[in-house]
């Protein structure tokens, strides 16, 4: 029997109640699958834990991930707590901690109904967004200066390394490569697409160039382009077909994915994964939506981003079957508009009838 060591931190608002839901998916493909078990180490980190304590998570937290083999996360962030602390002291903390420099984000069509665009179907978008997730515009460098004076000044610096900046690279050129050679629906993989904005960041993304274009030549075989990101968030919408694998900065990258979002058919569906490609620490999963507070306690938050985080999670650990599994019940379940989906997605059921669901389909393959 494999033991499968999984951190879950639900965090606030509806993350508590599609972790729920994660869990019983979870559970359910340890039943059938009958060689695994699942064992939860649950923590009450958050902005509740944070009104209570002074902390997102405890003084100790790290070195009580460190020892799972994954982190599952639900959503943070409530009113109360400044955006930039619930951020920083969780989410970033565990980013940086533990090397997960790789940000995992597929934006793939189910179905047609879904996309707000015309004219549009699944075999029109299946994206897998590459975003690196420890520096740049994202790793905190800067301050305040003369704070409450005329002259206050803030400083945010982004930071690109060498080292940073081409292993995030060299992941979605692998990753290109070899969607190329799983072949595909859409007839267009083995193409990546690197975002830039060099004509005003002349220094970051110059570089960011370069070192792409360094590394193109140790890949022949995987088809390029580079475009700037305004060019980039149109032509997302004008012509996604075009799109493969797509690699991109960490503030780059996080607009362009919640774009994607909206497209496959919104927050509801969209799933992620941090990933620490080497293993050296556990890597993380999570869903893109955030905590829902106009929402939470209503059953009404689609757990299937999270239920999608748990595909990802699994083929990271090696148990891509169970995670085909898992996304083929998500489109059933999409492309079937049963009662039990949640109102985003047609339905009038609950939370936990979507789990319920997808526990059902689950278990019929």
């Amino acid at each position: 029997m494999q033991e499968i060591r999984l951190a879950v931190i639900p965090g606030d608002g509806v993350g508590i109640e599609v972790m729920r839901e994660a869990k019983k998916v979870l559970d359910r493909l340890a039943g059938l699958h009958g060689g695994i078990a699942f064992r939860y180490a649950d923590y009450e980190w958050g902005c509740a834990y944070y009104q209570r304590t002074g902390r997102m998570m405890a003084e100790d937290g790290m070195e009580r991930l460190a020892d799972s083999d994954a982190i599952l996360l639900g959503a943070v962030g409530y009113p109360g707590v400044p955006d930039h602390v619930s951020l920083r002291d969780l989410l970033l903390r565990i980013r940086q901690g533990f090397d997960q420099y790789v940000n995992y984000r597929p934006v793939r069509l189910l179905d047609a109904r879904d996309c707000p665009l015309k004219n549009m179907g699944p075999e029109d978008l299946d994206i897998v967004f590459i975003r690196e997730n420890t520096e740049g515009e994202y790793c905190g460098a800067g301050g305040r200066l003369r704070q409450g004076t005329a002259d206050e000044t803030a400083l945010q610096t982004a930071v690109f390394t060498r080292k940073g900046t081409e292993r995030v690279m060299r992941f979605a050129f692998e990753l290109a490569r070899s969607r190329a050679g799983s072949g595909g629906s859409s007839g267009r993989k083995g193409r990546l697409t690197s975002v830039t904005k060099s004509n005003a960041l002349n220094h970051s993304m110059v570089f960011w160039d370069a070192v792409f274009a360094g590394l193109k030549a140790e890949y022949p075989d995987v088809e390029t382009s580079q475009y700037h990101v305004d060019a980039m968030s149109m032509y997302l919408i004008q012509r996604p077909r075009d799109f493969d694998v797509v690699v991109a900065s960490n503030l780059f990258g996080d607009i362009l994915t919640d774009l994607g979002a909206v497209l496959q058919g919104g927050l509801g569906l969209a799933a992620g994964g941090n990933l620490n490609p080497e293993r050296a620490h556990p890597s993380m999963f999570e869903p893109v939506h955030g905590s829902a507070p106009d929402i939470a306690g209503k059953g009404w938050a689609n757990p299937l981003a999270m239920i999608w985080t748990v595909k990802l999670m699994l083929d990271f650990l090696g148990h891509e079957d169970l995670g085909a599994r898992v996304l083929s019940s998500i489109e059933q379940a999409v492309r079937s508009r049963r009662a039990e989906l949640t109102r985003d997605m047609g339905g009038r059921g609950s939370t936990s009838s979507v789990g319920d669901l997808i526990v059902e389909l689950v278990s019929k393959r």
